[in-house]
């Protein structure tokens, strides 16, 4: 059992950057791999960003390579997400993911965390 809250989202221009961070609950932070999403307008949602449970893997979406960035702090049970020069095209809901690394089937999301870039 695993709760997640983002916060870091708001309102930035074209080229701003923002900081997304999401806390999770419990001691067992360290056995599950974790994620961004995104749902865009006329868009399902999509990862952004994943990073295994010991950090080691991360798979960013084409889009986002080389402007964010994902990290993790297991011993603060954080996952964070560095967003520099974001762009209009960026602008959506983002989602937090924990899912557990022994049984897939126990996967959490967050509450979401509202981005949005103007021109």
């Amino acid at each position: 059992q695993l709760q997640l809250v983002e916060s870091g989202g708001g309102l930035v221009q074209a080229g701003d950057s923002l900081r997304l961070s999401c806390a999770a609950s419990g001691r067992t932070f360290n056995q599950y791999d974790a994620g961004w999403y995104r749902r865009t307008p006329g868009k399902d949602r999509e990862p952004v960003a994943t990073i295994g449970y010991n950090g080691r893997i991360i798979k960013y979406a084409d889009s986002v390579k080389g402007r964010f960035t994902v990290t993790r702090d297991n011993d603060k049970n954080t996952v964070y997400l560095q967003m520099n020069r974001l762009e209009p095209e960026d602008t959506g809901v983002y989602y937090c993911q924990a899912r557990y690394y022994y049984n897939s089937a126990n996967t959490y999301w967050g509450q979401g965390t509202q981005v949005t870039v103007s021109s």
